[in-house]
Parts: C-alpha cells; structure tokens; sequence
C-alpha cells in the first residue's frame, strides 16, 4: 500500500480509503452521479468524465483534468458545487484541488542496445514498470509528471488561477445554450433554407456542404442555428471531435499563441478537429494576421474532410476588410440566409414562447405584439416576457391595454424606426417614380399603385391611423387609404410577382 497524509492507495485496483476507511472512490462515484443529474448528460459527458480521483490529503481532495482550460472553466461553473457534494460526503473535506495532468507523449520504440537518445533523455521503463492506462474517472496515485494546481476553498474562490501566459488547451469550445435546439427553432418562410442547411449538416456524418455560410442581421436566428448544429453533431456522434467559438475568441486564442511563441500548439488545436464553427466571423474584418491564420486553417481542414460552419451579418461577398482570397473561400460552399422575419413567423415565435414559459396569453395580444414589434425574433421575445412578467408581478390580466401600457417604449421606438417618410421614398426608389409622386393628384398607373402600396406599407409597419396616413399622402381621405389597402391584398393574393415585390419592401423597412 502507498500511504501519504491520510490517504491509503492500492496499486492492485486503484482504490483509495481515507484513514478513516472511508471508500473515497465510491464518494467520488455519487458525486459524479449528483453532478450529472444536476447538469444533464452532454455537460457531464464535456466536463465531469475526463476528471479523475487522484487523492484526498488532510481535509483537500485533488482531482485531475487534463487541460488547462477545462481547468479553469470546470472551477468556475463546478468548482463550488463539487467542494459541496464532497463535503456532504465527508465533513472534513475544507478543500478541492483542481491539478492539470497531461498524458505523457508515447516514446519512440528504442534501437537495440540503445539506452538513451543523443538529446540524453531517460530511456522508457521497461514494459512490467509501466503504468496500466486508468478508466475514466478511477482514482489512481499522484502521477509524477509537472502539474498546475488550483484550489475550490470551502468559502469559494481560487488560489493560482492560471496566468495569462498559460499555454493553449485542448478544450477550446465554447459552452452551448441548451435552449438553442432545432426543436424549439420557429421555422417560417424567411429561415427556412438555413434551417433545412444547418439540419442537414448536424444529421450528416459526412461533410455536408463546405463551408455552410449563414447569415442575416441581428436576432434573426443565426447562432441558435450554430449552437443546434453543434449539439446535434455531438449528441448524434459523440466521437466527433465538434469546436464552437466565436471569431473574437479564435483571434484572442491566436494572439496568445503568438505572444508565447507557441503557434504550433494552436495550429495543431484548430487543425485536428473534425468540425470547426466560427460565430459572427465578420469580427475579423481588417484583422490581417487573424485572417492570413484562419484562411490556412480553413484550407488544412477542408483539404482533410473536416466540415465548417461559419456565421456574419452579411453574405461574404458584402463582407468589408476581408482579404478577397478568405472570402472566396467561405463563398464556396453554401451560403444560406436568414431573411427579416415577416408577422406570421414573429406570431409563431410568440406562441411558441409562450407554450415553453406555460403562461396563456390571449390571441389578441400576441398579435399586437406580432404587428407593433415589426423587428427581429430577440426583440419580440424580451417583449412578451417583459408583458408576462409585469402582468404577475403587478397581477394585471393581459389584455391588449396591459400591452399597450407596458411596451409603450418599445412601441414608440419602433414608430421612429419605422416612419411614413422613409415608407414613402423607398417605395419610390423602387418602382422609379418621383417621391413628390406621393403627394400629387396624378392618377396615372404608374404613380397610383406605388402610392398604394405605400399607403398599405403605412398602414402594416406603422401605427399611423387612416386619416393620419391619408394626411401624409397629398391630404387624402381615409376612405382613399382603406381603398388602397383592400387593393394591395389583392393583388397580393392575385399576383405572385407583385406579392414578392411588396415583402421585399416590407423586408428592406423592417432590416
């Protein structure tokens, strides 16, 4: 037995004992057990397997992960809860040390006769010396090899950190939401292109299309996509090696490699992988060295097979400061985009929101909010929950009042957004009449049915009455206004060419 500080070590199975006897590995297999039903099976899998038992010493328990980061991100999110489970178990656990192993690099077979190499390193033991590997999550003895410790007090906190020159880990994904799923993904005719893209390249075990290229503006959907991809990738192939970050995170990862001339390092973190998604990569516009990085790393992985999924605001044709080779490279694959969402996909976004949240809220007011609120799904989404919220806070019914009542700032935000002016001329723009046209008394054709899709533009994007509208148009009568409005849907209706003309309006006013 190796005996050290209060903690026996078996070497036949592993198995530590405290002085006590108490059976530390079946501690740590109901601490694992708690951890996994608090945080589900994909955390546990990321985050709580690859840690191994490697002693307890005098009221501290030492457990070892094999990175750095996983280090660092394991103590802040688990560190607490781990110490609290211990503690639970064993009253005089005070403390968890947090130690970095990494599995020693395999040594070369040796030439016969042959002791040490040139460079005088240490010949490998021999085959009855060497360590048998461990199972994850058994408790073995201290390992022999260089390790950074940091420790989880009973009062929170950490001691030795890590500093900033600490070199790049293998664990570089970023977390995932749980709550972006494609099962709770609202799919309506603007996303549903990118939706059917990003399913495809989750349910492929091969390379789907190479790059997938999303893009749209603000809120419309982009990294729930991106997070859904990467949870459905690793759910359905756990095997596969999946990195989600951002594009800021690549270049800080990057610009650290480069301070600690370490960029082999990083070459071979973002080059081994089997999928590679970079969110929002417009961050590295202008950003040369970032790009010259990323644009090798992206030729290395599709030269290898390895799928990559990237995210901006703009297609990449339209993406400034971004050298033309890199965005040939990302135009190559699929380019799938997210359109401005239209009333009926805010309206179902709505109703889906409020199903998950189990609050019942009247067809009415969804509506008003699906109508009013003529933006991104992000901001149709914080209004219902602000009205929800307010409403049992305050314990008002919700009603179309409580509505107006609660969101009036955002309603009066979104009128200045949105005004009869800017109606006006780009309806102008695009069907090439003069914008004092919307004014005259011309009849002709030509000016008439712009003015009218105008009109009926005021009437949906704006909460302008009739009259006003009317006013707003040469001093005409509401009734001329609810005559242009019945004649537009109409024509909607009738005519597909006219339909698409009017929602690319409505798409150009709502961006």
């Amino acid at each position: 037995m190796y005996e050290s500080s209060g903690v026996a070590v078996n070497p036949q199975n592993g198995s530590l004992a405290g002085a006590d006897g108490c059976d530390l590995s079946a501690s740590w297999d109901r601490v694992r057990g708690f951890l996994k039903r608090e945080f589900g099976d994909s955390a546990y899998r990321t985050w709580v397997v690859p840690m191994t038992l490697v002693a307890a010493v005098e009221g501290e328990v030492r457990l070892a992960v094999p990175t750095r980061f996983m280090r660092d991100w394991v103590m802040n999110h688990y560190g607490d809860r781990i110490r609290s489970l211990w503690a639970a178990e064993d009253s005089s656990i005070r403390y968890v040390d947090f130690i970095v192993e990494s599995a020693p690099a395999a040594a070369p077979p040796a030439r016969a006769g042959q002791g040490a190499d040139r460079a005088g390193m240490t010949p490998a033991p021999a085959a009855d010396q060497r360590e048998a590997p461990a199972e994850a999550g058994a408790p073995r003895p201290v390992a022999r090899a260089a390790r950074t410790m940091v420790r989880v007090a009973a009062e929170g906190g950490a001691e030795g950190a890590g500093s900033a020159s600490a070199p790049l880990d293998d664990g570089i994904s970023a977390p995932l939401d749980p709550r972006f799923t494609f099962d709770n993904f609202v799919v309506g005719k603007p996303n549903e292109f990118a939706y059917a893209a990003a399913k495809r390249v989750a349910d492929s075990t091969g390379v789907a299309f190479n790059p997938l290229f999303l893009y749209g503006g603000v809120g419309l959907g982009k990294t729930h996509l991106m997070h859904a991809i990467a949870r459905g990738i690793r759910e359905a192939s756990p095997q596969r090696r999946v990195i989600y970050l951002s594009a800021e995170q690549f270049m800080h990862r990057f610009i650290r490699a480069l301070r600690q001339q370490d960029t082999m390092s990083f070459k071979e973190q973002f080059r081994s992988v089997e999928v590679l998604m970079v969110d929002d990569i417009q961050f590295i516009s202008g950003k040369d060295s970032t790009q010259e990085e990323f644009f090798h790393t992206f030729n290395a992985l599709v030269d290898q097979g390895s799928q990559i999924v990237l995210s901006a605001d703009k297609s990449p044709t339209d993406l400034e400061n971004i050298g033309a080779r890199l965005r040939s490279r990302m135009a190559c694959g699929l380019v799938a985009d997210l359109h401005p969402t239209t009333y009926e996909l805010r309206l179902g976004i709505l109703e889906s929101k409020a199903e998950h949240m189990g609050v019942s809220v009247p067809e009415k007011v969804l509506e008003f909010i699906a109508h009013k609120i003529a933006s991104n799904g992000r901001e149709v989404e914080g209004a219902l929950i602000r009205l929800i919220a307010h409403a049992q806070l305050v314990g008002r019914d919700l009603t179309l009042e409580t509505a107006q009542d609660v969101l009036h700032d955002l309603l009066r935000t979104y009128d200045k957004r949105v005004t009869v002016d800017e109606i006006q001329k780009k309806v102008a723009e695009h069907f090439k009449i003069r914008l004092a046209d919307m004014h005259s008394a011309r009849r002709a054709r030509a000016v008439a049915r712009p003015r009218q899709v105008a009109m009926y533009l005021c009437k949906q994007l704006t909460s302008r009455s009739l009259p006003e509208i009317g006013k707003s148009f040469g001093g005409r009568d509401h009734t001329t206004v609810m005559h242009a409005v019945r004649k537009v849907e109409e024509l909607i209706l009738a005519d597909g060419a006219f339909a698409e003309d009017v929602e690319l309006l409505r798409r150009m006013l709502e961006a």
